[in-house]
């Protein structure tokens, strides 16, 4: 039969119908009503309008796509030349350069550094929050280059020139001496093969050049088994000088123009955060000066180490919230027996509870932005240190089972790469596992504990500020209280207390800002003898359409 006589509805199968449309070109920050309570209850409510404004960007289709493109085409080592010289190239796709640009242009590598203000962490968290929704591997440097500020200025005699150019707005991805740069990044090499978490065992060796000590000239010898964001144009690195184990600035070019010998051995191959270019490196003689006093190593850079946790805390947060986004997006879209998957009761208690989860997320990761901004207030510094080590250890381990659940809701369509929720599912782990698992930040928490007893007052007052305003917390601080009075067998039982802590925090927080509603769902399900089960256990009475609607995304 000719097509000219073919009838025309032999080449029409079905029509495509009850499928949601994509979740695109939408205000990312309009579309979150926590993320604006939050942003005015920690004192940057001055950043509404340009929070606004990159609300739009980052929910816009030409910027979701780039995330999807970076981590199709992920980077691809070059280690020599056509002639045979050693170049130690990473190569990336323009689009992985496009969310770089666009994250530096908006300041996230050091906006609270460079133009201090209250309220200025807590602005940069929001804004980086929206951004990590778009695609979270290319934060690596981001995060590396926010957080290394505090150890560089242990050293200004020769880091100020390093400032200077970490301060700029322009990103500058040319492979050549910071000192001919627009801008720059700074990454860290830590961990080695025998020790990983345990830096104590490190064995590159640092050599002095002539004087020993801070500021001084060295040559570095050994390996670095994890080195993220290896074209970053320096790096704090971790070193056995002749007193110890030191910190030392590490520049990927030497001042006379020639290349430092950091040699890339393999880019690692890793199951998420692929647009980050992870790798092993050999140090060869590479030229560092050492940064803060002889064998303070690990003191010296703690602070850019715990800079990197906080950050890790607003990457899950993140990564819950645009999981949370899609699964709502999709059941407000999505008809199954007869009615929309976000009005049929079970659904409805998995949606809420993802929605808790996420919100509660926000508040403990903005509570710490706060905190953050008062340098001088004591007690905010003590509630930092215990509280970034809660909070990245809880938050971060939430995040993969969330992203599973979220992952669910969408079903098949959700497993497709076509879909973010593979990649927000891979990427889930990474802040857990980076920058301390979960055991190093509960052993953190008992040494800051040991070290500092006040904090843990401290954190407890800030707790107790919600007291007699939930039962269920109330009775769950008490017993908390109790527990953290029997010193047996403490390390062994770290999880246990840390969760805890996590929870009291996070519960109150929302009974102080959130509507009650959620408040109350949140403590019923997570404070009573039930909690801890599945996603989708929330108790009977809980308002599941308040705090659905509350989180789904509508029209601007």
């Amino acid at each position: 039969m000719s097509s000219a006589t073919t009838p025309s509805f032999m080449a029409v199968t079905h029509k495509v119908e009850n499928q949601p449309p994509l979740l695109v070109n939408y205000n990312s920050f309009l579309q979150d009503a926590a993320l604006q309570e939050g942003l005015k209850r920690e004192g940057a409510d001055w950043a509404k309008a340009d929070l606004t404004r990159y609300g739009k960007i980052t929910g816009s289709e030409e910027m979701i796509q780039l995330g999807f493109e970076a981590n199709e085409h992920p980077p691809q080592l070059e280690t020599h030349d056509r002639r045979g010289e050693r170049v130690d190239r990473v190569r990336f796709h323009p689009a992985y350069h496009q969310l770089m640009n666009q994250a530096i242009q908006e300041g996230l590598q050091a906006s609270p550094w460079s133009h201090p203000r209250p309220g200025a962490h807590v602005a940069r968290a929001a804004k980086y929050y929206l951004h990590a929704q778009v695609e979270a591997a290319h934060g690596c440097p981001i995060t590396m280059s926010f957080a290394a500020l505090p150890t560089l200025l242990k050293q200004k005699d020769v880091t100020q020139p390093w400032i200077e150019k970490l301060f700029s707005h322009q990103y500058d991805p040319d492979n050549r001496p910071f000192e001919q740069k627009t801008g720059i990044t700074l990454g860290m090499a830590m961990t080695e093969k025998q020790g990983g978490s345990d830096v104590r065992s490190n064995t590159t060796r640092a050599y002095p050049l002539g004087q020993e000590g801070a500021g001084q000239a060295y040559e570095l010898v050994g390996h670095k088994y994890f080195v993220s964001a290896p074209m970053s144009d320096g790096f704090l690195v971790l070193a056995q000088a002749p007193g110890g184990l030191s910190c030392f600035l590490l520049p990927r070019w030497r001042p006379d123009g020639s290349k430092n010998p950091l040699q890339i051995q393999q880019l690692k191959n890793k199951m998420g955060n692929v647009a980050n270019a992870s790798s092993e490196t050999e140090l060869r003689g590479a030229l560092a000066w050492m940064l803060g006093e002889e064998g303070k190593g690990v003191r010296n850079i703690i602070e850019m180490v715990s800079m990197t946790r906080y950050d890790c805390m607003i990457g899950s947060s993140a990564g819950m919230r645009q999981a949370t986004l899609q699964a709502l997006h999709h059941a407000a879209h999505r008809q199954a027996f007869g009615n929309l998957l976000n009005r049929q009761p079970l659904m409805q208690n998995l949606l809420a509870d993802l929605a808790l989860e996420s919100e509660a997320a926000l508040a403990f990761t903005l509570r710490l932005s706060r905190a953050l901004d008062q340098t001088d207030n004591k007690e905010e510094q003590a509630l930092l240190r215990l509280a970034r080590a809660i909070g990245k250890y809880w938050i971060c381990k939430r995040t993969p089972n969330h992203a599973y659940e979220a992952m669910e809701v969408i079903g098949g369509s959700g497993v497709m790469e076509n879909h973010i929720m593979p990649r927000l599912f891979r990427e889930s782990p990474v802040n857990s596992i980076w920058e301390g698992s979960g055991n190093i930040q509960c052993l953190d928490v008992l040494r800051a504990v040991h070290k500092e007893p006040a904090c843990l007052d401290i954190y407890m007052q800030e707790v107790l500020q919600a007291q007699g305003q939930n039962k269920q917390l109330d009775y769950f601080v008490k017993q908390l209280q109790q527990d953290l009075q029997d010193t047996e067998q403490l390390e062994y039982r770290a999880r246990n207390l840390v969760d805890r802590l996590a929870l009291a925090m996070q519960a109150s927080l929302l009974i102080r800002s959130s509507p009650g509603y959620l408040a109350d769902a949140f403590c019923a399900s997570r404070l009573t003898a039930s909690g801890g089960l599945n996603y989708g256990n929330l108790p009977k009475g809980v308002d599941c359409r308040a705090i659905i609607d509350r989180a789904t995304p509508g029209t601007d």
